[in-house]
């Protein structure tokens, strides 16, 4: 989704942005964004910089995400994730404004120092966003309610990997595992990657709360590993890094698995159903993880090109 311009925004939405900041002189528009209408590092005349986001149906589905994301912000410590400074609704439009901190994007590939910088995120997260104060909906229930192996069952999409053709109970039954093991009662982000992390002198900082939930906080970690993967990490070597992370020390052979199994589903399901072009790597990535743990050959992909 590409960002409206500054001067694109309803002069009302301006002039109640330009109340809580001062004048904006200059507006910085992101490179890449998927979730809001409007993005922008916002220069204003005093010197300083907001983030601002937002989206022009306030009333709408991502509305509602963009208002939970206000409403976890005022508990995430400063360390995880930038300050949420103000809230602005008008007409149709809800905006929100953040404080503005130095970073870049992760960068996951082999090589990269960035990885070993996400660690010391995710381990406070699993320290400090327990017992979570904040109504969050619980990721077991939306696991529970998306069943994707169980939906590909029924229909499967022509490129699926064969040995999960051959396998589909298997799938299912590890599946069902994760949804009961994915309960829990921290705050988890689910949509970990390199667009929601940014690195910086002082560390990684996680940003995009939108998609928070209840559940195990390794669940994170096990998001990050077939997007290691994806960035060009074999799964031995995603799988090492995981190890530095505390609370994925602690989580089972059978846990880790039944995570790799579901992700893989949710993957291959969303590729099915609501195509992007970012999707088929990112299924591939979770299917090399899932299979890997289940001590399985990666077969190539189908000639139609999906994974």
């Amino acid at each position: 989704m590409v960002s409206r311009p500054w001067g694109e925004l309803p002069v009302a939405a301006r002039a109640a942005i330009e109340r809580r900041t001062g004048p904006v002189v200059r507006a910085e528009i992101p490179s890449a964004g998927r979730n809001s209408d409007f993005s922008a590092t916002l220069h204003l005349r005093d010197g300083g910089r907001v983030f601002c986001k937002g989206i022009a149906d306030a009333g709408g589905r991502r509305g509602a995400m963009h208002r939970h994301e206000a409403e976890v912000n005022a508990w995430l410590p400063a360390v995880i994730a930038p300050r949420l400074l103000w809230r602005v609704e008008v007409g149709e439009w809800l905006l929100l404004g953040f404080e503005c901190v130095a970073g870049r994007h992760a960068d996951l590939a082999p090589g990269s120092p960035d990885p070993a910088k996400i660690v010391p995120v995710l381990d406070v997260m699993a320290e400090e966003l327990a017992a979570c104060p904040v109504h969050a909906p619980s990721l077991a229930e939306q696991w529970g309610r998306l069943a994707a192996w169980r939906r590909l069952a029924k229909d499967l999409p022509s490129g699926v990997d064969p040995w999960a053709r051959d396998h589909l109970d298997e799938l299912v039954a590890g599946e069902a595992r994760a949804i009961e093991e994915v309960a829990g009662d921290h705050l988890v982000h689910t949509d970990l990657h390199s667009l929601n992390i940014l690195v910086g002198d002082e560390g990684a900082r996680v940003v995009d709360w939108a998609w928070s939930r209840r559940g195990n906080p390794a669940v994170d970690t096990a998001f990050l590993i077939p997007r290691l993967i994806a960035a060009g990490h074999e799964p031995e070597a995603a799988e090492r890094w995981a190890e530095s992370v505390v609370c994925w020390q602690g989580t089972p052979a059978a846990t880790r698995t039944a995570f790799a199994v579901a992700i893989w589903g949710i993957w291959q399901l969303l590729e099915r159903d609501h195509p992007l072009p970012h999707r088929p790597a990112l299924t591939a990535a979770a299917r090399a993880w899932a299979l890997h743990r289940l001590d399985q050959r990666v077969y190539g992909p189908a000639e139609d090109g999906q994974g």
